[in-house]
């Protein structure tokens, strides 16, 4: 997928723009419940156009966003200027953080990745003591993504405490939702 082609209408989706308040909050407190106290350094592997970029700002993070794509990271940019924030979004590969951070999160990204594993490894090598992973993922039906067990088979050998949360709540996705979401915090 062309990712700059799709920035546009990008946060169109309920769960990307965040646009709806319901939807927007109950992502707020998802976030606030797996982020460390703040203020912390946070990096957002494939931030995309920055919602949760900006959500890790308002709760008093010091977000790091990175996108493979130009015009989400331009969008990115755009979103957090635009609410007060001077934010720190770069276009690069989210598979190699820059520098070290207390968190790092990812949205819907670890899929895409060709050794999803190394790639974990890459991430949790550049935490600091006491750092975590966040990882918010899925399997959808049309088959892409990763089930909760996959991505567990590759962070268990990381990390010494493990939770998974089921992201059934509609309220989240903007509506019903018919495959496997989840999200992973990872201690190592």
């Amino acid at each position: 997928m062309n990712w700059d082609d799709a920035a546009a209408a990008f946060d169109d989706q309920p769960d990307h723009g965040l646009r709806d308040p319901s939807v927007r909050a109950a992502w707020a407190a998802r976030l606030a419940a797996w982020l460390p106290a703040a203020p912390s350094d946070v990096f957002d592997a494939g931030c995309g156009t920055g919602s949760l970029t900006l959500l890790a700002a308002e709760q008093g993070h010091r977000p790091v966003g990175v996108d493979r794509s130009a015009e989400m990271a331009g969008l990115a940019r755009r979103k957090l200027a635009g609410a007060g924030f001077t934010p720190e979004i770069t276009v690069g590969d989210a598979a190699d953080p820059p520098g070290r951070f207390d968190v790092v999160l990812c949205r819907h990204l670890l899929w895409v990745f060709d050794d999803p594993a190394a790639v974990l490894r890459r991430w949790a090598a550049a935490l600091r003591p006491g750092g975590r992973l966040v990882l918010i993922e899925g399997r959808w039906s049309t088959g892409a993504g990763l089930t909760a067990a996959q991505v567990l088979s590759m962070v268990g050998p990381l990390a010494g405490d493990v939770t998974v949360e089921p992201l059934t709540d509609p309220t989240l996705w903007g509506g019903p939702i018919h495959d496997e979401r989840y999200a992973v915090v990872a201690l190592p």
